[in-house]
């Protein structure tokens, strides 16, 4: 049941008062009473998919210094992942901003409730979950009137984007603040590339090229069910490995760079052609490829040139360029963060990091502030002062093209983004009634070995 209008609304001017007197505190060098920052400002947190990103995520939001913080509850499908992240945010000594006790360490499928149900209207639900289920749970933050931070991709196929964009729709009706895990739209060397891109000083965009080829990291080349283990709790752990968990390896690894360069670009990709195929795979039954290669084309006509290779061996490449009729523009160079944003005098950008001022008209200062920590800046001050925030949409049509590329590949065709927006192959439909007990939402043959793509046999991916 959803929380009254005006406890939300009280809760809300708690919060906002609150960071005011943290911030007034501050400057005057005083410390806020605990018995002021107990239950009237502390945001809560209740961390909900207690992985790798998840983990890292919290302890992002537990560092903000924005007014008292506190994770109260955890929850995941298995209890080792729950107590093993429990652990790594001791170690980071965040100890002192956290209140978890065993009892507030939620195991199995429906623990995400659980978690929630701990938290009071205007706190923060993190899901860090496999993106197959960020629809389920988001519905039940919206229905608490919960904030939400929710990792990327948020969609895997078009009918959960659709879901995903209604549910969007909802929440800022809801005036909820939502922050979603595309980090790069929020570093600053990329916001200043983008404003002197659009200042014209690169000229008009006509192509931009993407680059990540590295060895596998993650779950994504998974080997058979080991005897013994339950199907769902198997998919679940390695939700790399399967379409339906989490939008297979091209989602998770090329989304980012997908994203910022449609950002520079200022549009969406209208459609998409690729190729792709998997080498040499040992016992490995996961329905990825080995190298993705995607050619997506925007409105205007321009296109991006995406590579991708996920295979032990050879060299490495990580980068995302833009071409302008006047010059070309570094995006990123070697990582995330920093970015390393350039606008180079011509076409030809840097072969080495050390090299790169070699041929810059302008570059971003080093260091970078890490945009980890400032999208959560950007969400708990929306928090704190109440004012719009909500990376939904953006968040969903960022893993809608992403997806648009894979499918591309997969099935051989050209794909274009209504099409897929519009298209009925939900992976995995029924999810939130997902059981431990019950069939797995990808089911093996008899030889053990599941659907994978069949490009130019299969119009569907699996």
């Amino acid at each position: 049941m959803s929380a009254p209008r005006s406890n939300i609304h009280s809760r809300r001017t708690f919060l906002k008062n609150g960071g005011r007197v943290a911030a007034a505190s501050a400057l005057a060098g005083t410390m806020i009473p605990p018995v002021h920052a107990g239950e009237d400002n502390t945001i809560r947190l209740a961390l909900i998919g207690a992985g790798g990103r998840g983990t890292g995520a919290t302890g992002d939001a537990l560092n903000i210094k924005n007014g008292p913080i506190k994770l109260v509850a955890m929850a995941d499908a298995f209890e080792d992942r729950v107590n093993l992240s429990h652990d790594k945010l001791i170690r980071r000594n965040l100890g002192d901003r956290m209140d978890v006790p065993k009892e507030r360490r939620f195991v199995g499928l429906d623990a995400y409730r659980k978690a929630m149900d701990v938290l009071r209207p205007g706190d923060v639900a993190i899901l860090g979950t496999p993106p197959g289920f960020r629809w389920v749970h988001f519905g039940y933050a919206i229905e608490k009137g919960l904030n939400v931070f929710m990792e990327k991709p948020i969609t895997v196929d078009g009918p959960t984007t659709r879901t995903m964009l209604a549910q969007g729709e909802e929440s800022v009706k809801k005036n909820l603040k939502v922050g979603v895990g595309l980090m790069c739209r929020h570093c600053k060397a990329r916001q200043a590339l983008y404003k002197r891109i659009r200042d014209g000083q690169i000229g008009e965009i006509l192509m931009l090229r993407v680059y990540r080829i590295h060895p596998p990291a993650g779950t994504p080349f998974a080997g058979p069910c080991p005897k013994g283990m339950n199907e769902v709790e198997y998919q679940i752990r390695n939700f790399h490995s399967f379409l339906w968990a989490s939008g297979g390896l091209f989602s998770d690894y090329l989304i980012h760079q997908i994203d910022e360069c449609s950002w520079m670009k200022d549009s969406w990709p209208v459609q998409a052609q690729g190729v792709g195929g998997r080498h040499y795979r040992g016992e490995a039954v996961d329905q990825n490829f080995d190298n993705y290669a995607v050619e997506y084309t925007y409105d205007d006509g321009a296109k991006l040139f995406l590579q991708g290779r996920y295979i032990v061996g050879g060299p490495r490449a990580f980068a995302s360029y833009a071409h302008g009729t006047k010059a070309g523009a570094l995006i990123c160079n070697g990582s995330h963060s920093p970015a390393r944003c350039a606008i180079m005098k011509n076409q030809q950008f840097p072969t080495t990091r050390r090299s790169l001022h070699k041929n810059s008209a302008w570059s971003f200062p080093q260091p970078e502030p890490k945009p980890y920590h400032l999208e959560w800046d950007a969400l708990i001050r929306a928090i704190r002062e109440d004012t719009p925030y909500n990376e939904v949409q953006r968040g969903a049509m960022a893993s809608l093209v992403t997806s648009m590329g894979r499918m591309a590949v997969h099935t051989a065709e050209t794909v274009t983004r209504d099409e897929l927006l519009n298209g009925d192959h939900e992976f995995a439909p029924g999810l939130d009634k997902l059981a431990f007990d019950g069939p797995a939402p990808l089911q093996a043959g008899p030889d053990g070995k599941y659907p994978i793509p069949m490009p130019g046999l299969k119009r569907r991916e699996f």
